[in-house]
């Protein structure tokens, strides 16, 4: 549903145009009945105010009944019938009238439903949020950490010019991405020496944790979990070959690897100091093309350059 949202909402006016004149195609040449036939209009006006709202669908209603009102203008014969003119106008201002009422209820219902979802997940967040907090807050290294990445994220998503839904889902993603290590050991996570193969997997296995607890709260948090489940696949997983695995991984987890990585890198450690912006940076410039996009370090270096500057 939501990948044919987005479709919807990307094409929505190209999609609508093609409905329309293959509609008035048909309709001219194959319908006898042509006033018969306008109900069939209801349906491209009740899609758009089912998945796009309120005012996609007024728009579509409106721009449905100018163009039936024009072609019935040019050739007033093949819809009058049995009936004189003044019943045409009645029957068209009529049918008018409810396609517009069809739209405003049915728009109206899916804003309200979307208000509601977007409530909830608002509380969702808030509620996971203070559990990120608190769970951070009994290791001095990690505190804060998720925050941080969230904030990143939202920065360099508007960097690159996102739309405010998107930078939303991938703040959000950036909050929960390590939501996972919940269920893996505090120990493990804390532990300063390096650890073996066996732990690297065990820690490792936070993405797939973290996108089954997403998961289990049903479809308000849905849009986050492919980003936090892709956030630790590299960008090209084999250069040699020319892996072009990149297309596959979801930009708002690309941009979450950024963050996440240039968090990581200057605050302290356990085994390490962190290291100064402007070195994580490179680091970041280094590893461009191969562990991260190189689209979205180029972004961060701009949101991150402002902040020193400003400090």
């Amino acid at each position: 549903m939501y990948k044919l949202k987005g479709f919807l909402v990307k094409h929505f006016e190209k999609l609508l145009v093609i409905v329309l004149i293959s509609a008035i195609v048909v309709t001219n040449y194959f319908v006898l009945q042509k006033l018969a036939f306008l109900n069939f209009y209801y349906l491209p006006v009740l899609v758009a105010g089912y998945l796009l709202g309120k005012k996609q669908a007024i728009f579509t209603s409106v721009l449905v009944i100018s163009l039936v009102t024009f072609i019935a203008t040019l050739d007033p014969v093949s819809f009058l019938e049995d009936s004189s003119t003044l019943r045409l106008f009645l029957n068209l201002v009529i049918w008018g009238g409810f396609l517009i009422l069809a739209a405003y209820v049915v728009g109206s219902l899916y804003e309200e439903k979307e208000k509601k979802i977007s409530e909830l997940k608002k509380a969702y967040i808030g509620v996971i949020e203070i559990l990120t907090k608190y769970l951070e807050a009994s290791d001095r290294y990690t505190k804060g950490h998720s925050v941080r990445v969230a904030d990143y994220s939202s920065e360099i998503s508007i960097a690159m010019g996102l739309p405010s839904s998107e930078v939303e889902n991938i703040r959000v993603a950036g909050l929960l991405h390590d939501i996972g290590k919940i269920e893996t050991s505090s120990d493990l996570i804390k532990k300063a020496a390096s650890l073996t193969q066996e732990e690297k997997y065990e820690v490792s296995k936070h993405v797939e944790k973290g996108a089954k607890l997403l998961s289990s709260v049903g479809a308000v948090l849905q849009e986050a979990i492919p980003i936090v489940l892709a956030h630790h696949t590299y960008f090209v997983q084999d250069k040699d070959t020319q892996d072009k695995s990149h297309s596959r991984i979801p930009l708002g987890a690309r941009i979450i690897a950024v963050a996440d990585a240039y968090d990581a890198m200057v605050t302290d450690r356990p085994y390490r100091a962190g290291k100064q912006p402007w070195q994580a940076l490179q680091e970041l410039e280094r590893y461009a093309g191969t562990q991260f996009d190189p689209v979205v370090v180029e972004a961060f270096k701009n949101v991150i350059s402002e902040k020193i500057e400003v400090s």
